[in-house]
C-alpha cells in the first residue's frame, strides 16, 4: 500500500489530528493578534512586528536587509509593510550613507510611542490566547518541538535563519 492508499494521504490519524490543530492555531493566531493591534494601535501584526524589530535595534533603526530576517517577511513584503508605516508616520527611510545600495528604516518618535503605548495590550493577548493556556513544562516541550521544526526548516535553501532564533519581546 503506498502512502497516498493510506488514511489522510499517508498521514497517521494521530498526525492528521495534530496537523489539523496546528493548522487552525496558526492561521487563527495571527488572526487573534491582529485584531487587538488594530484596535489597540491601529496597526496590523505585520507592521508591529516590523516596529518591534526596528525599536529592538540599535538606535531605533534597522538596515531593511536585516529587517528582512529578522521578521521572517520577503524583501518585497517588508517593503509595503514600511511603505504603509511610513504612510502612518511612524517609520522613515533613511539612506545608508556608507552603502548607497542600502536603506534603514527608523522609528519616529511617534512609531516610538506606539511600540511603547501598543505593547502592553499585545503582550496580554499573548497571554490570554497563548501562554495562560499552557503549564511550564509545556512550555518547555513546546520549545524544544519548535526548535527541532524550525532548524528543519532553516536546513531548506532559500528560507530564513531567522526561523531558528527566538524573538524578544518585553512588555517592560
Amino acid at each position: 500500500m503506498s502512502n497516498m492508499d493510506a488514511p489522510f494521504g499517508g498521514l497517521s490519524a494521530h498526525e492528521n489530528d495534530v496537523w489539523a490543530r496546528f493548522w487552525a492555531m496558526q492561521m487563527q493566531l495571527p488572526t487573534s493578534l491582529d485584531a487587538q493591534l488594530k484596535r489597540d494601535a491601529g496597526v496590523t501584526y505585520f507592521e508591529f512586528q516590523a516596529l518591534l524589530k526596528i525599536s529592538d535595534s540599535k538606535h531605533n533603526s534597522r538596515r531593511m536587509t536585516d529587517l528582512s530576517e529578522a521578521t521572517s517577511m520577503s524583501l518585497s513584503h517588508l517593503s509595503r509593510v514600511v511603505t504603509r508605516l511610513e504612510k502612518k508616520g511612524l517609520v522613515v527611510r533613511i539612506p545608508d550613507p556608507n552603502d548607497g545600495r542600502s536603506t534603514f528604516a527608523a522609528l519616529t518618535p511617534t512609531g516610538e510611542k506606539t511600540v511603547q503605548e501598543a505593547l502592553p495590550g499585545h503582550v496580554a493577548e499573548m497571554r490570554r490566547v497563548f501562554f495562560d493556556n499552557l503549564s511550564e513544562s509545556e512550555l518547555d516541550l513546546l520549545t524544544g518541538v519548535f526548535s527541532r521544526v524550525n532548524s528543519a526548516l532553516v536546513a531548506e535553501p532559500g528560507l530564513s535563519s531567522v526561523a531558528a532564533q527566538p524573538a524578544k519581546v518585553d512588555a517592560a
